[in-house]
């Protein structure tokens, strides 16, 4: 039995959760100006292991709500009836129609969402067949729409410009379509190791564990981390952190960004880590490497 509990009554929310909502007046405005009024975020977010999690709305709301379920379990219901909702999958919820979804309460599902305006959304998602009546479909490059989806939010946490809300516009168009245009999986478990790779190296300064980039590819953790050693000879959380320093090398040797700074960019919440990290690789300092003529 899964309880539908308001977002808002999870007054301390989900630890690691990010989520960014645009204030309504500014959603007006962005929807009667060029470009914005395409396209536009108005909420987006990511929820691990969300339990409780969940939303009914039985007044429709003009967005388009799209849900990645990378983790976990859980469900979404409309007119249609509902619908299980499992790992690798998404849920597309068209706006103006009435909708509910939750966390399974035993395994309660990690997600990435958004909310999505725009006079572009009315032809594409009947022509793809986007509608509540088929509101879950799997997704064969789930490491592909979780990079579009993380971008959303990089781009809506750096401010409410003009140019940040286009560019998160155009994530999520590029997400939508994605979706719109995807097939489901068919790709060997090797395949889908590569594709990790290649989210990590798009996203080096991500926080992601192991657990969830075998959720990602459909595997068990044990499995998906066996795969990946043989695929790239070393074991994940190392081929990350040999991604990260080298990104910080490239800041030390091209910018005069401050250490912490650069160890945020690289994915370190503590400078003081990132300099143990960075020694026990290159056996000098950061400071000292920075010092060290090269070239």
């Amino acid at each position: 039995m899964t309880t539908i509990v308001n977002e808002d009554a999870v007054r301390d929310g989900f630890p690691g959760q990010r989520m960014l909502v645009l204030p309504r007046p500014l959603v007006r405005e962005a929807l009667s100006r060029p470009g914005t009024r395409s396209v536009l975020v108005t909420d987006c977010g990511y929820f691990p292991e969300a339990h409780h999690h969940g939303r009914e709305r039985r007044t429709p709301i003009p967005q388009t709500v799209i849900l990645i379920c990378v983790k976990g379990r859980g469900w979404c219901a409309t007119d249609a009836g509902t619908f299980e909702v499992l790992p690798g999958q998404a849920v597309i919820l068209p706006p103006n129609k009435p909708h509910s979804y939750g966390a399974q309460e035993d395994d309660p599902w990690t997600l990435w969402w958004l909310h999505i305006d725009g006079e572009n959304l009315a032809d594409v998602l009947p022509a793809y067949g986007m509608t509540d009546g088929v509101p879950v479909r799997s997704v064969s490059d789930m490491y592909a729409v979780v990079s579009l989806a993380s971008q959303v939010i990089q781009w809506m946490e750096r401010d409410t410009t003009n140019t940040s809300l286009l560019a998160a516009g155009g994530a999520a168009w590029y997400l939508l379509t994605t979706l719109a245009g995807d097939r489901g999986p068919g790709e060997g478990a090797e395949h889908a190791v590569a594709r990790a790779a290649s989210y990590l190296r798009d996203n080096a300064q991500a926080r992601v564990s192991v657990a969830d980039l075998a959720a990602m590819a459909g595997l068990s953790t044990s499995h998906f981390a066996a795969l990946f050693r043989k695929h790239t000879g070393v074991a994940v959380l190392q081929y990350q952190t040999q991604l990260r320093m080298a990104k910080a090398r490239e800041l030390l040797d091209t910018t005069d960004r401050p250490i912490a700074q650069i160890a945020e960019n690289v994915g370190y919440d503590d400078s003081f880590y990132f300099a143990r990290q960075f020694r026990r690789i290159h056996g000098v300092s950061p400071s000292s490497y920075r010092r060290h003529d090269k070239g």
